[in-house]
């Protein structure tokens, strides 16, 4: 399980909000789980799947 600890506060537009709360509900999942999934899909793509232990080196 990852540590949630760290807050990330971002701007933006109301309408885009709506559409992705929306969204989210049709998944059933939280705004918070895909905004989580789609930053670990990004920092994976990026780094690589083993990026927490290369970041330990």
């Amino acid at each position: 399980m990852e540590n949630r600890t760290a807050r990330l506060t971002l701007l933006i537009d109301p309408e885009k909000k709506a559409a992705f709360e929306a969204l989210c509900k049709q998944e059933d999942v939280t705004p918070s789980q895909k905004v989580r999934q789609f930053i670990r899909e990004y920092v994976e793509e990026r780094l690589g799947p083993d990026w927490r232990n290369e970041r330990d080196k």
